[in-house]
């Protein structure tokens, strides 16, 4: 297996989705990995030493699709816009874009689309219209167009032609 990144530094900077279960293994043990009830009770309060992923210089948190799937549409993008950025703008903020924050959304591959001819992401949910919630303008301000697509190349795996996102990346969203 050889794995090509656009950018290989992805998870040392930035905000990720990520759902490779191989690619998350690189980066962390599954203990290590945070839920977000721990992740938001971290706000205002980082912590000072090494962070648990990418040797150190990221955070791995999970949980991200369970609210998701329990909110209707309104409140998801409320939540997300709010609570969820407010506390990713935090963590950027405090650790001045020198670490990464990786939400593990296993189902990504299958909930997360992009409209080619205006490159906006989705992700699909249940009550937000036939292209689900507009995950890249709640995420990414609609700087969408600087979102990196991790790449994963599996020369194994012919379902995926040997070549398949593993993920999303912005370097700083705003």
């Amino acid at each position: 297996m050889v794995q090509m990144r656009f950018n290989r530094g992805w998870p040392r900077r930035g905000f990720a989705l990520l759902w490779d279960a191989e690619v998350l293994a690189e980066l962390t043990a599954p203990k290590a990995v945070l839920s977000l009830r721990q992740f938001f009770a971290q706000v205002d309060a980082w912590p000072a030493e090494d962070l648990p992923a990418a040797n150190g210089d990221a955070m791995v948190v999970s949980g991200f699709e369970g609210c998701l799937d329990i909110l209707n549409g309104h409140d998801a993008e409320r939540w997300i816009e709010t609570d969820l950025k407010d506390a990713i703008l935090s963590f950027q903020d405090y650790y001045q874009g020198q670490a990464g924050l990786i939400l593990w959304v296993p189902s990504g591959r299958t909930r997360i689309s992009m409209k080619g001819s205006t490159e906006q992401y989705y992700w699909k949910h249940r009550g937000s219209g036939p292209e689900g919630l507009p995950i890249g303008r709640l995420l990414f301000s609609g700087a969408e167009n600087e979102v990196e697509r991790i790449m994963h190349t599996d020369d194994s795996n012919a379902e995926y032609d040997g070549k398949y996102w593993a993920g999303l990346h912005h370097p700083r969203i705003s």
